[in-house]
């Protein structure tokens, strides 16, 4: 008997002593990754925290303070018990070497619902390494390299003031996720970094991204198949490939895409401005209610661009037309310089025809010798309305 009490009384001890420990970790629902240890490398402290926060049956806050530390691969997965905010305060660096990664991320959000991603702070990905030992800009089985950030499968979620950084792949994926915003986001790279769009969206709903700053080597934002209510305003886009829908018809079962909304965003010093891409010859597919509007464009190759005969590396057969379908799209109100004389090309496939295509008040100057600025269109008859300043089409 005196047996079991004592081991009641032990057990009872290191009980108290753990919520005490849960106590002083966490003040006020605010999970600090420093009181679990975090000081240098923090996988094991955020891990940790996470766990402690995403168990909470109240609102939680994990919190990484003002600093440099080092970061793992890591996965932050739900579901939660309640909302759950992650303030990144400080520079999160990525180990160097993309042999330290398994799989196709650096951080990885699953599974949660109300999830926000705040503070000031840097996702940096150390991504020179990579670039230049990748293979992806010749070779279309390139290495896997780790993006920055995935998310998956996130509802209600809210990403605000955070930075990334020369990620090794692209920054960010957003897959199977709805009501996601980005605001006042950065994306930063340089020109010559391989493959590491922005923002790739793939299979999900209600994507808003607000009042963000792109620059990369790679497209600002890419929209994959399965896409529906893409909201893109206030964006600055360069360097990079400008804001691309697809490309699409590359893979079997291909998901549709609709409701693209891309209003009021720069771009400048790039390879591209708005385009629609869809490859030649392989897979079917639906593109549609896709619309680009009050748009300035600086210095810009392709500035408007629907290219449905994209086919990189010639890794392609062009003896037969896409046979995606894309139909009710608008480009309005879209003005500024090219970098090319061709500042339109609305290059449909032949064999499925682009339908209500609307040029409306496009104001594209081009000022090198092989002007004037001119538009061409094949496959499409696209309603012209406004000014148009490159004749062609």
């Amino acid at each position: 008997m005196g047996l079991k009490v004592v081991s009641s009384a032990i057990i009872s001890f290191s009980l108290l002593l753990l919520l005490a420990s849960t106590a002083k970790a966490q003040s006020n629902g605010v999970f600090d990754v420093t009181k679990y240890g975090g000081k240098e490398d923090i996988t094991e402290a955020l891990n940790n925290a996470w766990k402690d926060a995403c168990a909470s049956t109240n609102p939680s806050k994990v919190l990484i303070p003002s600093g440099t530390y080092s970061l793992r691969q890591v996965t932050l997965a739900g579901p939660c018990k309640a909302a759950i905010e992650l303030q990144v305060n400080g520079i999160l660096k990525a180990p160097v070497n993309p042999d330290q990664f398994s799989g196709s991320h650096w951080v990885n959000f699953r599974y949660i619902d109300q999830l926000t991603l705040s503070g000031s702070g840097t996702f940096d990905g150390q991504g020179n390494v990579a670039w230049s030992k990748s293979t992806c800009s010749k070779n279309k089985n390139c290495e896997g390299l780790p993006m920055n950030i995935r998310f998956d499968f996130i509802t209600n979620g809210l990403v605000r003031d955070i930075t990334t950084r020369d990620s090794k792949n692209f920054h960010v994926n957003v897959l199977g996720c709805k009501n996601l915003t980005f605001q006042h986001f950065t994306v930063t790279a340089p020109a010559e970094s391989i493959n590491t769009d922005g923002i790739h969206i793939g299979r999900s709903t209600g994507i808003y991204i607000i009042d963000s700053k792109i620059g990369t080597g790679d497209d600002c934002i890419s929209v994959g198949d399965g896409t529906e209510e893409l909201h893109v305003t206030g964006v600055t886009c360069g360097p990079g490939h400008g804001i691309s829908v697809g490309s699409l018809g590359r893979y079997p079962n291909e998901k549709p895409v609709s409701g693209i909304f891309v209003k009021n965003c720069t771009i400048s010093n790039t390879a591209n401005g708005v385009r629609i891409k869809s490859w030649p010859d392989l897979y079917g597919g639906v593109a549609s209610n896709m619309h680009f509007e009050d748009i300035v464009m600086n210095n810009v190759q392709n500035p408007i661009l629907l290219d449905q005969v994209y086919c990189p590396w010639n890794q392609c057969s062009l003896k037969a037309p896409s046979k995606v379908k894309i139909s009710d799209v608008s480009f309005k109100n879209i003005r500024g310089t090219s970098a090319t004389p061709v500042v339109v090309k609305l290059a449909c496939s032949s064999g499925i025809p682009c339908e209500k295509v609307e040029l409306a008040n496009i104001n594209l100057l081009y000022s090198g010798s092989e002007g004037p600025a001119k538009s061409q269109c094949s496959n499409v008859k696209p309603k012209i309305s406004g000014i148009m300043s490159a004749s062609g089409c």
